[in-house]
């Protein structure tokens, strides 16, 4: 592994180095290693995520060894670089269709697919529900028991290298529309209401307490999240700007399944 690293490492500084076999051949080796979940972008320490540089420039390596090439799927037809996913039931993952995964992300066994999309270097945990429409961008994490509801977008941070990915921690609920972008992190269990949308400028503002408490760029656990807005000088005028609210927690006395579908409605606002 620190040949094909070091190979990887080399070529990204100088991309003449992908002309040769043997630095093609390490690319494909660490996307197929992405693929089967031997590898990821990002890996949790019990505190942190740490980003592995060199695996997330092997994947922007990829795409320029790669031919373009059509692919037929019964009636269907694409036109790209990148194959599709295969062995599902093989891997114990449920795919309805129209859903498609991209090859080099990773489902772990257990995993719902309704139709929606998972790109590249992506990986999604054991138990969660990618709900229709959903999309899981390039290099995301989405841990276990997740539920990503219908027309979540989580966005997908290849570049650079060093950047997080977007990551929602195992347990959490994310609500119908929300979006979750620049490398974002909702930690365990925390429940996003719908229309929530996430950036790493984002205000995301406790107001449980007697003073607000500001965040940005990570949701603490077990926070229950709705859209919310606050005002703000410009020269022009006083305008509101959109910001996310933390209105409470999501309770101990239910258990996982049930307070997913009913924390939002403990608060009396939107699933």
């Amino acid at each position: 592994m620190e040949d094909i690293k070091d190979i990887i490492n080399k070529a990204y500084d100088d991309r003449t180095l992908l002309q040769s076999a043997e630095t093609q051949s390490a690319v494909r080796e660490v996307i197929s290693l992405l693929d089967q979940g031997k590898v990821r972008v990002s890996e949790y320490d019990g505190e942190n995520w740490n980003v592995n540089l060199w695996i997330k420039k092997a994947v922007s390596l990829y795409f320029p060894i790669q031919k373009m090439e059509t692919i037929e799927v019964g009636p269907f037809e694409f036109h790209d670089k990148i194959p599709l996913k295969k062995n599902f039931a093989e891997a114990g993952v449920r795919v309805v269709p129209h859903a498609i995964a991209r090859y080099g992300s990773y489902q772990e066994k257990g995993v719902i697919m309704m139709p929606c999309y998972i790109n590249l270097a992506s990986y999604v945990g054991s138990g969660t529900m990618v709900d229709t429409w959903a999309t899981v961008g390039s290099g995301a994490q989405i841990g276990r028991h997740v539920h990503l509801s219908g027309g979540v977008g989580i966005g997908g941070v290849l570049e650079p290298p060093q950047a997080s990915p977007t990551i929602i921690e195992d347990g959490c609920f994310v609500g119908s529309r929300s979006i979750v972008v620049e490398g974002v992190r909702v930690k365990k269990e925390a429940v996003l209401g719908a229309n929530v949308v996430l950036t790493k400028s984002t205000h995301i503002i406790d107001v449980t307490g007697a003073e607000p408490i500001t965040y940005k760029g990570e949701v603490p656990e077990r926070s229950v999240v709705i859209p919310g807005s606050y005002a703000k000088e410009f020269p022009a005028g006083t305008y509101n700007v959109s910001c996310a609210l933390i209105i409470g927690q999501r309770k101990e006395s239910t258990n996982l399944k049930t307070s997913l579908n009913e924390a939002l409605r403990d608060y009396n606002v939107a699933v």
